[in-house]
């Protein structure tokens, strides 16, 4: 069985405290929190019988991060469009209610909300699809009181984390420790046929720096830390699964969302989830890698404002390459894909005569349909992650977005190129740096 389940769906994009999404069937939709006490829901109804909005769905659960709030998904009539924004102020205002969800028509040509700097990765980050300690009822730990509460207890400091913050150190248990141990030590002694060269360079280094060990789990902020000084790569502890556009998101700031909590000891070699050996062990060695690195946000960037289909398909381009990709080196293939790096059994099978390989061409691989549980039947193959990165780069001219996006990393925001004055400043940049580069070159002669 694979490490890897982190596919999810992708389907919104966000527009100030809403989440906008695009609707075919002439319906709104909108969810909202309410506090439990009595007649809350008839004074939100007596809202709408007052606006003349018609309802045609409507329903709620109880909400999975405040115990004392229910949470109401509803779909309005398209011709509620005008006043939306008045029951919008009158849910907040007149009734306390917490607004999560909002989608209505977009404007053609409309540039759409995405975040725009790191600080904005905030917005979205607890808008996850699984709370952390929601298990189904074939995971490891699903009868197991004392791993849920654990793993409750990670979801927690990753639902109180904002960006600036210090990751918060995690106490592992002994017996969370033998499970790491159990898993490093039997990767470890596949890295150095079965990694790809950035990999195993460096491993040694996170050894080195961050208490790599076969003993010792280490601490995101550690980690953090050592990426930041390779790549400016940083981890964000994440409470549970984020959707495909978000988690792409935060790539575009070379930001990766990791877990902290780590899989059930009963099955170490197994994980129906990311945990911290997938992240750590898998993701975590080729963020501090340059060529890498850079291909990762290149994804991220692409997905900026991007159509929900294109959103699925970069997802499943970064499925087939930073999850589960193989590379040619030195006239044999490797494993660069962190899916692989973090489990023993596919390491070894991907690099067998069982599967099918494929080269990498974004094209046919964002269209190609792969098992989450299972290994994979089929692999892509890049040359090199220049290579790839070229690829991806030539992918996402083909997006229809009426604007290019820029990463700036001296303020570490998006820019939008839409207008003369930002291509100027873009200009001003590039002339910059090109004339540190001639004069480089010119002291080498």
């Amino acid at each position: 069985m694979n490490a890897e389940t982190r596919k999810v769906n992708g389907s919104l994009s966000y527009e100030s405290n809403y989440i906008e999404e695009s609707t075919t069937d002439n319906r709104l939709s909108l969810i909202f929190s309410l506090k439990e006490e009595v007649g809350a829901l008839a004074k939100v109804l007596r809202i709408f019988e007052e606006k003349g909005i018609t309802l045609t769905h409507i329903e709620s659960r109880p909400s999975r991060l405040n115990r004392d709030e229910y949470q109401f998904y509803i779909n309005l009539d398209n011709k509620s469009t005008p006043a939306l924004d008045a029951i919008v102020a009158c849910l907040r205002h007149d009734i306390g209610a917490t607004v999560h969800e909002l989608s209505r028509e977009k404007k053609k040509d409309a540039v759409p909300w995405f975040p725009r700097t790191i600080q904005d990765l905030d917005k979205f980050a607890n808008q996850i699809l699984s709370y952390g300690a929601e298990l189904d009822s074939d995971h490891p730990g699903f009868t197991d009181a004392v791993y849920r509460a654990r793993r409750k207890e990670f979801a927690d400091i990753a639902f109180n984390y904002k960006h600036g913050q210090p990751i918060p150190c995690v106490t592992y248990t002994e017996e969370e420790r033998k499970t790491w141990g159990t898993v490093f030590k039997e990767l470890k002694t596949l890295y150095p046929t079965h990694a790809c060269h950035e990999h195993n360079h460096v491993f040694p280094l996170l050894e080195e720096y961050c208490g790599y060990t076969e003993n010792n789990i280490p601490q995101l902020e550690d980690v953090s830390n050592f990426l930041q000084t390779c790549t400016g790569f940083r981890l964000r502890p994440v409470a549970g699964l984020l959707s495909s556009r978000d988690f792409l998101a935060g790539l575009a700031f070379r930001v990766f969302h990791s877990t902290q909590y780590i899989r059930h000891g009963s099955k170490p070699m197994y994980t129906p989830e990311p945990d911290i050996c997938h992240e750590l062990l898998g993701h975590a060695p080729l963020f501090a890698d340059r060529s890498f690195a850079q291909f990762s946000q290149e994804i991220g960037l692409a997905s900026l404002g991007a159509p929900d289909e294109y959103i699925e398909m970069l997802a499943t381009v970064y499925w087939f390459t930073a999850e589960f990709g193989l590379c040619k080196q030195g006239g044999k293939m490797k494993a660069y894909g962190a899916g692989l790096l973090s489990s023993f059994g596919e390491l070894q099978y991907c690099l067998t005569d069982k599967p099918e390989f494929k080269p990498f061409e974004p094209e046919s691989t964002a269209l190609q349909k792969y098992p989450i549980t299972d290994f994979q039947p089929v692999y892509f193959i890049a040359d090199s992650f220049e290579n790839a990165k070229e690829k991806v780069r030539k992918f996402a001219a083909t997006i229809p977005r009426p604007f290019s996006v820029r990463y700036n990393p001296y303020t570490q925001s998006i820019e939008v190129l839409d207008n003369v004055e930002q291509l100027k400043n873009l200009a001003d940049c590039i002339s910059g740096e090109i004339g540190i580069l001639c004069s480089a070159l010119r002291k080498l002669e």
